[in-house]
Parts: C-alpha cells; structure tokens; sequence
C-alpha cells in the first residue's frame, strides 16, 4: 500500500520587521478612507516619525512599521511630498475622525458673510443718499459684504454715466470702512458695485 505524501516543510514568509517589505496585511479600507497611503502602501525606504510615544526622527520604514505594529496601530504617511515623507504613528479610523471633526469645527466658526443690497436710482437725490450711505455703513461694521445698484427704469437707462459717478462717490465716502470687489459695472438694467469689509474699524 503506498503511503501518502509528505507535506512541504513550512517556509517562514520573507522580510518581516527586519528589512525589506512587512507581511502583514490590513483589512480593505472602507470607500472614502484611502485619501492617505498607511502601512505597506508607504513607498518610501525612509520616513520621518512623529506621533505619541515615538522619537520624531527618520527611520527606516521597516523601523517604523515595527514601531506602528508594536504600538497596535497604523503608520500614515501624512506628507508624501516632504524629504524624507513624514509619517505619524495613529490608529487610522481616530485620525480620519480627529481630521473631519477639526474641519466641522473650522466651519462652523466661520462667520456668514451675508451681501446687503442698497438700490439707487439714477436721481437719488442727497438725502436719501446720505440715509443710504449710513446704512452701508453699519452693514460694513457688522461684516457684511454689500452690492450697490443703480437701477435704470426705461429710457433711464441715457443716465448710466450718472449711475457710475453716483456709486463712484458711494464707495470714496465708504473707504474708510470698505474696499471695492467690483467697480460699478452695467449689467442689464442695473449698474452694480461690490463691496467688503475691511476688518477692524478706524
């Protein structure tokens, strides 16, 4: 009776922490979670470490990966472009995590910068300049962005060179709290400057 076959001895994978590419393998990243290389998808043979608990100085990225898989996290290659790539040693789901809840918070501290509208027409006279003036002036305090209009109703529209000499002295008397975006420029039936803040008030 013939006897079975032996089994091949068991061969050790090779590389290890040692040198050369690790073995081990993470789990397939989730749609959405590659926007950085980790682990064995890091390409560099050097990389510059920092994080928790580490030393910040260059290792090879056999060192590093060690350092990572010791620590029971990832390796994150933060900086692919840097000389040598930095790395930072953390659990990949925290850092995706600490990443979209830092841009949530920056966010939600910008300040909405609304756009307030002041209408004109081609002969305004100057009291009611002046009221409206005024009332650019607060919106610019406050942080507001602001569009000014002339609107040309029918044949209004020969007083466009009025309109333009009109906004012109609107933003010289707001220079103090505001700068120009946009020049007054004729679109359609409207002759329109933009305004912004300057920031600290004179």
């Amino acid at each position: 009776m013939a006897l079975p076959p032996k089994k091949p001895p068991f061969k050790k994978p090779s590389g290890g922490f040692g040198g050369g590419r690790p073995f081990f393998r993470k789990p397939p990243l989730k749609p959405g979670e590659g926007e950085f290389n980790i682990n064995h998808q890091i390409r560099a043979r050097e990389v510059r470490l920092v994080g928790e608990g580490v030393e910040p100085k260059v290792y090879t990225i056999g060192d590093a990966l060690r350092l990572a898989e010791e620590a029971g996290v990832d390796l994150v290659e933060i900086s692919p472009n840097a000389d040598p790539p930095v790395c930072r040693v953390v659990d990949y789901k925290r850092f995706l995590y600490e990443r979209k809840k830092k841009a949530k918070e920056a966010k939600a501290n910008q300040v909405k910068q609304d756009i307030k509208e002041i209408r004109f027409g081609p002969n305004t006279d100057e009291h009611d300049f002046e009221f409206k003036l005024k009332h650019a002036e607060n919106f610019l305090k406050e942080g507001h962005k602001i569009k000014a209009f002339v609107f040309f109703r029918g044949r209004s529209i020969v007083y466009a060179e009025r309109g333009e000499v009109l906004l012109l002295q609107f933003a010289q008397k707001l220079a103090d709290w505001g700068k120009v975006d946009m020049l007054p420029k004729l679109e359609g039936k409207k002759m329109n400057l933009v305004m912004s803040p300057k920031g600290k008030n004179k």
